[in-house]
């Protein structure tokens, strides 16, 4: 495996801390709108902060040879369709479900890396640690991971969800093959078609939109700021220089991060089987990472 910078590390840990409070902000957004009109506030502000940027810095995208069907492909897998899916299939499944869903997308890369990444081969050891740090999510979500929600399309529900997955895990594989492209035009133009078809979407199933209160309006703010814009432009640069596998160590991360911050600001209460989570978790991801790890903390002597 070639070796992985610090700055990569630091900018995983900095997308597992981010995407892990995500859903505290939403939870507290969601007290003063709909969720599909939240998706489309956050997406369309990151869209114009992300744009505009990219306009001042003169609108390059591609260098050498634009791959515009691809990109499309990025733009609904990474943004509009799993999103959808996910909004749709949680009012089937229990949320503990959805949780175990998305920690399964370091799973989904890894053959996937094998066959279209050059450099990324699937070895026992990358198998056998992302299997722990599943395992160690499952037991931090707790009995509700797989338990039944009772609800008729219960199994469609639960396909949505793993579609999700699978959306994201072919997103990153796509993004990490595109030729030369700016990651700021990059994230600009994903996060503008994401915008253009989620908008019609929450217009379709929520109707016309209700301005907010202040206090919505600036937690819709942060999170079109933090999560979407800085934390999309972090992944896609991270994807395209580290690697889609080296990626789905965030996925990991972030129930231990939503778990922690949901008990220190809403009084949620931690689960017993807390610290053998993470203890599993942390061991699978430095089982799967063992080499990088110990180049790096040898480099650092």
């Amino acid at each position: 495996m070639p070796p992985i910078a610090p700055r990569y590390w630091l900018m995983i840990s900095t997308l597992g801390l981010v995407w892990g409070s995500t859903f505290l902000l939403i939870k507290l957004a969601l007290e003063g709108t709909t969720p599909f009109w939240l998706a489309a506030g956050r997406t369309g502000f990151a869209a114009l902060l992300l744009g505009t940027i990219w306009v001042a810095r003169g609108c390059r995208l591609f260098r050498d040879q634009p791959n515009w069907p691809s990109l499309g492909a990025i733009a609904v897998l990474s943004t509009a369709l799993p999103f959808m899916l996910i909004s749709w299939g949680q009012q089937h499944v229990s949320s503990g479900f959805t949780g175990v869903s998305m920690a399964a997308i370091p799973l989904m890369v890894l053959p996937l890396a094998h066959v279209f990444v050059p450099g990324e081969q699937l070895t026992l050891r990358r198998l056998i640690g992302f299997s722990i740090g599943f395992v160690g999510v499952a037991l931090l979500i707790g009995g509700q991971a797989f338990e039944s929600s009772g609800a008729p399309l219960e199994s469609f529900g639960r396909a949505a969800c793993l579609s999700a997955a699978a959306c994201y895990a072919v997103s990153s594989i796509l993004t990490r093959r595109l030729p030369p492209v700016d990651p700021v035009g990059l994230a600009a133009v994903l996060l503008l078609i994401g915008f253009a078809i989620i908008c019609p979407v929450a217009l379709w199933i929520e109707g016309p939109p209700v301005l907010p209160d202040g206090q919505t309006l600036l937690i819709a703010a942060i999170l079109g700021l933090i999560p979407t814009a800085a934390a999309n432009l972090l992944r896609i640069i991270v994807v395209r220089e580290a690697g889609p596998t080296f990626m789905t160590l965030t996925n990991y991360q972030v129930p231990v991060w939503a778990v922690v911050l949901g008990a220190v600001f809403l009084d949620e209460e931690l689960p017993p089987s807390m610290l053998v989570a993470m203890v599993m978790i942390l061991g699978g991801l430095g089982l799967s990472q063992f080499g990088r790890l110990s180049r790096l903390f040898n480099k650092a002597r």
